[in-house]
């Protein structure tokens, strides 16, 4: 018991140590050079999604038959499984805007 004891002090006081002796990393990382297509409710699809999304990753989506549908459930998606603080008045917004523009 003793053995344990003094092996997880031992673990945390070198933990201790390392951490202290870290050097911090800086780095600056590259501005946002993609941007969302105009389009009717722009603004609504940058407010609700570029917290999490650039425009790039909306762009690389694949082609789709019915873009509305898809569309309509990859925004309930992200609210539902995701978390996504989207406010009601908005879906059909940002579904009309992703159908029509991508």
């Amino acid at each position: 018991m003793q053995r344990i004891a003094l092996l997880a002090i031992t673990l945390a006081v070198a933990a201790l140590m390392g951490s202290s002796l870290a050097a911090p990393v800086n780095y600056k990382t590259p501005d946002e050079v993609a941007a969302f297509k105009p389009g009717p409710n722009l603004e609504v699809v940058q407010g609700n999604c570029s917290a999490c999304h650039s425009s790039d990753y909306v762009a690389t989506q694949p082609p789709m038959k019915d873009k509305r549908a898809f569309w309509q459930a990859e925004v309930t998606k992200m609210i539902k499984v995701y978390g996504a603080p989207i406010d009601d008045a908005d879906v059909g917004k940002i579904v009309d805007y992703l159908a029509a523009t991508y």
